[in-house]
């Protein structure tokens, strides 16, 4: 079972993809959304949660894309993460109002969240792209082009 949501277990990947696939040039959305077999517009979203967060920096032009804002090894799984949750959206649903939520439930909760971003923050960019190299995860080298015209 995974508890992180959708958003940010795509948020990691995204990042992790543009820290292996960057050099030398930006990675363009739409490679980054074939590899991931998603629409481009799905993940567009997702890319600008992480610029703001200064995660990514986008680099416009005909080449442009995007590409890591800081050092592989300074961001966190726990940075990217706590970005891509600040724009969780729930709140179709109802909060509920108790006491045992105010009191035990959702201080219970929020220690445990604590405990699960702190072990993120453990884990850099870094750490993910050793292990994606080890294990060959993209077979192919990176392209190193748009060139449609």
């Amino acid at each position: 079972m995974i508890l992180l949501s959708r958003r940010s277990l795509l948020a990691v990947a995204a990042v992790v993809d543009v820290a292996i696939h960057a050099r030398p040039t930006p990675v363009a959305a739409k490679f980054l959304a074939a590899r991931h077999n998603l629409p481009p517009r799905h993940l567009e979203t997702v890319l600008q949660q992480l610029v703001r967060a200064g995660i990514l920096k986008g680099v416009r032009g005909p080449r442009g894309g995007y590409e890591l804002a800081r050092e592989r090894r300074r961001i966190s799984a726990g940075d990217i993460v706590r970005a891509a949750m600040d724009e969780d959206d729930d709140s179709g649903l109802p909060t509920p109002d108790s006491l045992l939520v105010d009191r035990v439930i959702g201080p219970t909760i929020r220690e445990a969240s604590e405990t699960f971003l702190a072990k993120l923050d453990e884990i850099t960019v870094e750490d993910l792209c050793r292990k994606a190299d080890a294990i060959a995860v993209f077979e192919s080298p990176p392209a190193a082009g748009d060139f449609t015209i």
